[in-house]
């Protein structure tokens, strides 16, 4: 349990004391001490409206906190998205729920409504907390005002809400006090202005303190304004009513069926609709799942995790929804990933696919082809895409913002999206291997623009690139990245061979792909040191990504090639491999220049992919099969506090990079992806495996 001190200084949270919340547009994240450090609205890749986590003065907030000494705990809800904080002390318990709201069947004709959702209940004795609300807009560059106006939205009483005013995004913070016992007060809310412009802010915020007591509640809701709001009829008061001559409670009926869609009359009533909305969605979308293994707790909160990344509209996948938190503390590996990327989302649907989510998986697909029928002139695809499908990514530094923990710099946009990275094709084509083989099957025309990408394929399979890793140094023949070039050639292969597909290329395609794996096992084998090295240039460089070798089935498990490899990386860094503390480093950055400099941790992804190599090469070794499972069990005992991992493991176990990254959860930056996707993929076939060996 976290014991913290209002009355010192607050300092940036750790990483990994963060929870996520969402909408499928985009994502907040939310500190264990009740702060919202990091929100982009509307959308994933929006300018930053808060974004503490990366300065912890002018980064803007909107924290909900005790005023005295307390602990506090966080948990999700049940089978859902919906956060939840407790603060306790000796003189009560806080709960404070945080959601962005969604509607129930997920296909309402109804607009969606962009608000971010505070609501603070007492569930013993009394506690005195403070609420401050100080946005930054765009990523604390934009002046703003702010102003009370008469709030006309909230039912049949006389209360003020705060507008804030910048350029180009206007909000207004409003709220509704409830009493929810009988014979307790409905509770007082006053919110006065907060000068922040000492700390570098650059307009007003605002606070209130609060005093409540066992069964009052308060809820705030922070929104992007409407542009029309409700008609002066369309606000019921009891005087209106008894002039009518008719209930209030049906006046107020009426009166909401007046007002826009996206504006509509704020009640106690109807934010409980709208949690009990938000709480089916998910609980409903995770009942689809058909996962039944061991570890199911976990693979459902990486699912649910998963699905946060996906940006609704268009079916694109961010790869995370936050940017620039660093890969070790005081470094300057802090890139943004709240775009989509086609290797990441890849892995991510491919996970979602294990667990049945086919719709998810015929949605990207979709938001793919589309790209496909707009490649670059010479046929290539860009490595990543914004969420919306446009090309332009421009990587700035915004030198105003001190940096996680002064990790500098901070950085919006991508300057990777123009890097050759070959290897996407392959999971991309993996990607639309399973997508055919359990959602929708491939259309002719479809089909057509899936063959003209494996005919690139096979033109460009013999180029250097700079691979999965991104690194800003010279091209080079990266072994992943051929290995990946062979999945996609591969998986083209079995689409034409299992649905009789027309393919004018087929003797081409067989024939770059034999001449691609023994092309591969010559020039990246390693045969004195009895390893495949990061590449052709560098045999003697380990690197963790090979370790997907039987995972994409390009070489059997039991190989003794893959299996000296597979032992070398198991050892610690000091005896030459990539394993310290059962976690696993993509490779030693003192041995290669990625064109980059600093420091990292261990790799999320490549710690899974580990144990997901393990498992296989365990079906013929079985002491490998019972470090896969201590490995697995070790890897979960980094997980926070509500089951999310970050990108990165330091050496003393604390979160790096983004969080909710899809790679590893296949949850918390690349929240994200490659964390989360490989989480799923290890513990389902770790699982499978152990049934199927009665292990």
């Amino acid at each position: 349990m976290n014991v913290r001190d209002p009355t010192v200084e607050r300092d940036y949270i750790p990483i990994a004391d963060h929870a996520i919340i969402g909408n499928l547009r985009t994502a907040a994240l939310i500190s264990l001490d009740g702060s919202v450090e990091s929100y982009c609205i509307p959308n994933f890749d929006s300018p930053s409206v808060f974004a503490r986590i990366l300065d912890k003065y002018k980064g803007g907030h909107f924290s909900i906190t005790p005023t005295v000494p307390f602990a506090t705990k966080q948990n999700y809800l049940p089978n859902s998205n919906i956060l939840q904080t407790k603060f306790l002390n000796d003189g009560g318990v806080v709960n404070v729920t945080d959601f962005l709201p969604r509607h129930g069947n997920g296909d309402s004709s109804a607009p969606p409504l962009f608000w971010l959702i505070r609501r603070i209940e007492v569930i013993r004795g009394v506690a005195a907390l403070r609420m401050e609300c100080a946005p930054a807009f765009n990523y604390a560059r934009d002046k703003h005002t702010t102003e009370f106006l008469p709030d006309d939205s909230v039912e049949h009483c006389h209360q003020k809400k705060v507008r804030f005013k910048s350029p180009n995004l206007e909000l207004d913070l409003r709220y509704v006090s409830e009493a929810t016992l009988d014979n307790v007060p409905t509770p007082e809310v006053n919110i006065d202005y907060l000068d922040l412009s000492t700390k570098g802010h650059l307009g007003p915020a605002v606070c209130c303190n609060l005093s409540l007591i066992e069964g009052q509640r308060v809820t705030f809701i922070l929104r992007i304004c409407p542009e029309k709001t409700g008609v002066p009829e369309a606000r019921p008061t009891q005087e209106l009513a008894d002039r009518l001559g008719i209930p209030l409670e049906i006046l107020i009926a009426g009166a909401s069926k007046m007002r826009p869609q996206d504006d509509p009359l704020l009640t106690a009533g109807f934010l409980e609709h709208l949690f009990h909305l938000t709480n089916d969605y998910w609980n409903n979308w995770i009942r689809k799942s058909t996962y039944d293994g061991s570890w199911k707790e976990a693979v459902n909160r990486s699912a649910l995790a998963l699905k946060l990344l996906i940006y609704e509209p268009t079916g694109a996948v961010v790869a995370s929804p936050t940017f620039s938190l660093p890969e070790y503390i005081g470094g300057t590996r802090n890139w943004d990933y709240r775009a989509s990327w086609i290797r990441d989302s890849s892995f991510t649907l491919y996970a979602l696919i294990r667990l049945g989510f086919t719709q998810e998986a015929n949605a990207y697909l979709e938001f793919i082809f589309d790209r496909l029928r707009d490649k670059n002139p010479d046929g290539s695809l860009q490595i990543m895409y914004t969420i919306h499908g446009g090309k332009d990514l421009s990587e700035i530094e915004l030198p105003h913002l001190d940096g996680h923990k002064g990790s500098k710099p901070v950085r919006i946009g991508n300057g990777a999206a123009n890097h050759i990275q070959l290897d996407i094709y392959g999971e991309l084509m993996d990607c639309i291997y399973l997508g055919q083989k359990f959602g929708r099957p491939l259309g002719y025309d479809t089909w057509v623009l899936v063959r003209d990408l494996v005919d690139y394929v096979v033109d460009h399979c013999r180029e250097p690139d700079l691979s999965i890793w991104e690194v800003r140094g010279k091209d080079r023949h990266f072994t992943y990245s051929k290995i990946m070039l062979w999945v996609a050639i591969d998986r083209g292969i079995r689409i034409v061979e299992k649905r009789s597909l027309p393919c004018p290329q087929r003797l081409a395609w067989y024939a770059a792909r034999d001449t691609l794996y023994e092309e591969i096992m010559t020039k990246a084998w390693n045969p004195t040191l009895k390893i495949f090295g990061q590449s052709y240039e560098e045999t003697g460089v380990l690197d963790s990504a090979v370790l997907i070798m039987p995972l994409v089935f390009f070489m059997a498990p039991s190989d003794p090639r893959f299996v000296s490899t597979l032992k070398q990386i198991l050892k610690s860094p000091e005896r030459g491999g990539l394993t310290s503390n059962n976690l696993v480093y993509r490779y030693d950055v003192t041995k290669t220049d990625d064109g980059v400099g600093g420091k990292e941790g261990t790799f999320c992804l490549c710690t899974l992919w580990c144990v997901e190599a393990l498992t296989r090469a365990g079906e013929y070794e079985r002491p490998l099969l019972t470090r896969a499972i201590a490995m697995f069990e070790d890897f979960l005992l980094y997980s926070n506090h509500v089951g999310l991992c970050t990108e990165e493991v330091s050496d003393a176990g604390d979160a790096l990079g983004n969080a909710v990254q899809g790679f590893t959860y296949l949850f918390f930056a690349w929240l994200f992806v490659y964390r989360h996707v490989t989480l799923i993929s290890a513990a389902y076939n770790l699982s499978r495996t152990l049934t199927r060996l009665k292990y």
